[in-house]
């Protein structure tokens, strides 16, 4: 019987990128950073020039300018090759990605550039479907469901509120980088997994508070199950959203044709299914 899925070894990947939509966005830096199951950490990143100007607010976050990038950076199809062809090894070697917000936007950034730069699709890449993935704002909604804003400016989900929530900490000066973020993803999916497998009576004192007890749902699972549920949760999330948005938001938010796609880990592409 192997491992509980939060001890073995995780492929933590994470992206800083030109701007928030996967779908225009390109990748400005990355890490791929292979971590746990008893075994050293090995670490790669990336800092890549997107050959576009990018959106003013995505520098302010990770710091990177366009003429830092021009300078220091490498062509955006090479390095967007080199990362595929990192993930693609990851993946056929069976280790699960892990990462937050993962299949929200990060792989969908890396499908949309792969297509961008190498003429396919990033599950084309690898030679087969993404099965094992591990996103860590998709588990931390399900486990801890209902949680409020920290702040005007700090939202329920974002990665600095699951890393504080689950005791990690953070460090604003290093935060948002790829490197940062990724290895804060693949600690926060320890944490969930190891509170999951406790017995009820071991666990935090915040989480016997809470409405509701689910972190049983994250136990006892193997990967490929987690990766399911997790598509179903996805997909929950999404349509709870969208009807949301439709009828029960307030004014200047409410919007009756609003569509959250709720595909998950990899969004379809214009008219595909």
């Amino acid at each position: 019987m192997s491992a509980p899925w939060h001890v073995q070894r995780m492929a933590a990947l994470d992206f800083e990128s030109s701007d928030k939509d996967p779908e225009t966005a390109r990748i400005v830096s990355c890490a791929l950073i292979l971590v746990g199951g008893g075994l050293d950490t090995d670490t790669r990143t990336w800092l890549i020039n997107p050959g576009i100007a990018q959106e003013p607010g995505a520098i302010a976050v990770h710091g990177l300018t366009d003429e830092h990038l021009a300078e220091h950076g490498q062509a955006a199809e090479q390095g967007v090759a080199e990362i595929a062809k990192a993930v693609a090894e990851v993946v056929a070697g069976g280790t699960p990605l892990v990462g937050h917000n993962l299949g929200g936007y990060d792989l969908n950034l890396l499908d949309r550039e792969c297509r961008r730069h190498l003429g396919d699709s990033l599950e084309g890449v690898c030679r087969e479907p993404l099965t094992r993935v591990i996103d860590t704002m998709i588990l931390d909604k399900q486990a801890c469901p209902f949680r409020r804003r920290v702040s005007e400016t700090q939202g329920p989900y974002q990665m600095r509120t699951t890393a504080e929530r689950y005791g990690l900490g953070w460090d604003e000066k290093a935060a948002h980088g790829a490197e940062y973020d990724a290895l804060m993803s693949a600690r926060a999916a320890y944490k969930m997994g190891a509170i999951a497998h406790r017995p009820h009576a071991e666990r935090p004192v915040w989480v016997h508070q809470m409405r509701t007890q689910r972190f049983d749902s994250l136990a006892g699972v193997s990967v490929e199950d987690l990766h399911q549920m997790q598509a179903r949760w996805a997909w929950d999330n999404a349509a709870s959203f969208q009807e949301w948005l439709r009828t029960k938001a307030p004014e200047g938010k409410r919007d009756p044709d609003a569509v959250i796609d709720g595909h998950w880990p990899l969004r379809p592409v214009g008219g595909e299914a």
